[in-house]
């Protein structure tokens, strides 16, 4: 049977380039995004019909939301196997001139929303005995001054560990994929400087699929991601 994975913030970007990889290996995949429109792109981008890609518009920070995702996963296929969880956005500037209602929604989608997903997935994880993975970042490791978002991504580091220590018992893997500077629509907020070593999504991508292709019975549990020339 073909495996079910479920992406959050899948419309662009790392989570987009995991799903087009991962269908091309059979799976079933959900994609989840906030912007309708850009998930009927990335839809029609990939060529696949309705009995293996599913779309699903929503906001990761409302559990309604979270929980109609999975339930509709389930209701396509009957099960899920695999969930990914990478929605996430950062702000310009830092904490000094954030407006108060931006870190707000910053916040609950980077944090809350995480935590929504783990609390809706592992019941069906634990049926299949299936893999989690975390986008968390190198930003969640090493602080920079002022930098919300990188407070956001170590409460994403605490939270895969202490996921994982939840979720071991129940046969569930669960990996923390940190990666630095990828080259995505992301880092048109934050800047990019032209100049400076980057990734690719497809190579972020890669990495995922690597940890949810683990033998049964094992688990990649952290994976830090760096472009070869970045020191920091």
């Amino acid at each position: 049977m073909a495996p079910v994975t479920l992406i959050t913030g899948g419309s662009t970007g790392i989570g987009a380039e995991t799903a087009r990889l991962l269908l091309k290996q059979g799976h079933r995949v959900t994609v989840t995004a906030r912007r309708a429109d850009r998930l009927a792109e990335f839809a029609e981008s990939t060529g696949a019909d309705g009995d293996h890609l599913l779309t699903v518009p929503g906001d990761t920070s409302d559990p309604e939301h979270v929980r109609q995702a999975v339930d509709l996963t389930v209701a396509a296929w009957g099960r899920l196997d695999n969930v990914v969880v990478n929605a996430g956005f950062s702000l310009p500037g830092t904490l000094a001139d954030h407006a108060p209602e931006d870190m707000r929604a910053m916040v609950l989608t980077n944090v809350l929303g995480p935590a929504l997903v783990v609390q809706a997935v592992l019941p069906r994880l634990k049926e299949s005995k299936g893999r989690l993975v975390l986008l968390g970042s190198v930003a969640g490791v090493r602080n920079t001054p002022g930098n919300l978002y990188s407070v956001t991504k170590w409460a994403v580091h605490a939270l895969a560990e202490n996921t994982r220590q939840m979720a071991a018992p129940d046969g569930i893997g669960v990996t923390l994929i940190a990666p630095s500077v990828v080259d995505t629509p992301f880092w048109e907020v934050r800047g990019l400087n032209p100049d400076a070593p980057s990734m690719t999504a497809a190579q972020v991508a890669d990495c995922i699929v690597f940890a949810l292709n683990q033998p049964e019975g094992m688990a990649v549990n952290h994976l830090q991601l760096r472009p070869v020339g970045q020191v920091n």
